[in-house]
């Protein structure tokens, strides 16, 4: 089990990917293409499949104390290393998905309050379900009330729980706040799948760091300047 990291905050984030079309049953594949009417639209049902814990799966977890900025990213790879990688202050840890899920469960539940960007709406159902799937129980409830801060979504507080109408990506909200955006190092959430395909497992646990560092940094920026606070 790894060693909490002596702090109650915690950030995460997830990276995920489709799973091959071909491996589905021929009911599930007309059923994933039920309103594919080009080749355009194949393309990206096809494509879309890293969306939904039912046709896609996880390949990197990364976790970041906000404070020390230590943290450790779990990733799959079919070579388990036997020692992890450790680069200023994150660990990077190689098992199947199932492995880092249940190294996710044995870690997060040293902490009192976890920090996402869109987390309520995608990494947390993904980590739940895709753990359902392994039959793994969570360790704890990352998907409480959502008024409680104890999942700080910094997409649902940066639109005031949707009563802004346009969302924006993190990128773009990092650019609005001057936060140096991941999306600018040459990767991008598109490019995860490719490079799972061309077996660079340790270049998409390194990409993931980005954006935990990237949404720290918005956390922090949205606790200074937008969390309104009667104490001042």
């Amino acid at each position: 089990m790894v060693k909490p990291f002596m702090s109650k905050k915690v950030v995460i984030d997830i990276e995920t990917i489709g799973r091959d079309f071909e491996s589905f049953d021929e009911i599930s594949k007309e059923y994933l293409l039920k309103f594919a009417e080009s080749e355009e639209d194949i393309k990206a049902a096809k494509e879309g499949l890293g969306f939904s814990p039912l046709t896609g799966e996880i390949v990197a977890i990364g976790m970041l104390n906000p404070d020390t900025n230590n943290g450790v990213v779990y990733f799959q790879s079919p070579e388990v290393l036997h020692e992890p990688l450790k680069e200023n202050g994150i660990e990077f840890t190689a098992d199947t998905e199932a492995g880092i899920l249940r190294k996710f469960w044995d870690t997060v539940k040293y902490y009192d309050q976890i920090i996402t960007f869109n987390g309520r709406g995608f990494d947390a159902p993904f980590l739940m379900l895709r753990s359902a799937i392994h039959k793994i129980k969570p360790s704890k409830d990352i998907m409480p009330n959502r008024y409680s801060l104890s999942h700080t979504d910094l997409l649902d507080q940066l639109t005031f729980y949707g009563s802004v109408r346009r969302k924006f990506s993190l990128h773009m909200w990092c650019k609005a706040f001057g936060i140096k955006s991941p999306k600018e190092e040459g990767v991008t959430g598109h490019e995860v799948h490719d490079l799972f395909k061309q077996q660079q497992y340790l270049a998409i646990a390194k990409y993931c760091v980005g954006d935990l560092y990237a949404t720290k940094e918005l956390f922090e920026y949205w606790n200074e300047y937008v969390r309104f606070s009667p104490n001042g």
